[in-house]
């Protein structure tokens, strides 16, 4: 339920206006400071060239200074110590001494070598000689028995092509019998469809009425019923129509 229809005793009364001008929020200034391009955002304080590792180096300066440690030089770090460089020159001089030994001591182990692979040959020899002996029977018979499987089927194959041929020319010969039935019956068509070239086949002779050349015709129709009175009765039970039902159907 509104209360507009209510009328305002105590109407809105408002507050005393400032002095001087008033301008709206919207119409004071605004974005009174020029905004300048910071490092890293393509300005002219990216065109300078920068050397990262120096960079990158006073800064690992700063940080450990701050810990209270120095930084080791590079020059101390990267140089070798000389216990090094004396271990170093020891582990040389025994892979030298191994080697020195490896070339003595490798005649003799090729001789083993050789002569072991000698005595594989004879054994492998030996054995291909007896397997070759025992297989000359087994060969034989079974060549014996791959020529009889042979002429096995050289026997079905010429069957088959002579089963194949013998059929290909039936085919052929019921196809030329076929073909010279439908020419012949083609021919006929042609030779007695025609009714104009071969009359006496066909009867042109319509069967006609006496009068079908007559003028007025259908004159008598509607003669029988002449002296008959027509009348209407509204009953169903009294009419022509059921009267002459009744004596066809019924009795």
């Amino acid at each position: 339920m509104t209360t507009a229809h209510r009328p305002t005793f105590d109407p809105a009364r408002g507050k005393e206006a400032p002095k001087g001008p008033a301008y709206h929020q919207r119409l004071l200034p605004a974005h009174t400071k020029l905004k300048v391009r910071q490092p890293g955002q393509g300005g002219d304080a990216d065109t300078e060239v920068r050397d990262l590792r120096a960079d990158l180096l006073k800064a690992e300066a700063a940080h450990f200074a701050k810990k209270g440690k120095g930084i080791p030089p590079p020059e101390a770090s990267e140089a070798e110590s000389p216990e090094r460089v004396e271990g170093s020159g020891q582990k040389r001089a025994i892979e030298d001494s191994r080697d020195s030994d490896d070339d003595v001591g490798g005649e003799p182990e090729q001789e083993s070598l050789e002569a072991k692979r000698q005595k594989i040959l004879e054994e492998t020899r030996d054995i291909d000689a007896d397997s070759d002996g025992g297989s000359d029977s087994d060969s034989s018979e079974e060549d014996s028995d791959d020529e009889d499987e042979e002429d096995e089927t050289a026997e079905l194959l010429r069957e088959l092509e002579k089963i194949k041929k013998e059929r290909a020319e039936q085919r052929e010969r019921e196809e030329r019998e076929r073909a010279a039935e439908e020419q012949e019956k083609k021919e006929f068509d042609i030779a007695r469809g025609n009714p104009l070239l071969n009359p006496s086949a066909t009867d042109f002779k319509l069967k006609r009425r006496w009068d079908d050349d007559v003028i007025f015709k259908n004159q008598a129709r509607g003669t029988d019923d002449k002296n008959k009175r027509k009348e209407f009765v509204n009953d169903l039970l009294r009419s022509d129509f059921h009267k002459r039902f009744m004596n066809k159907y019924v009795r």
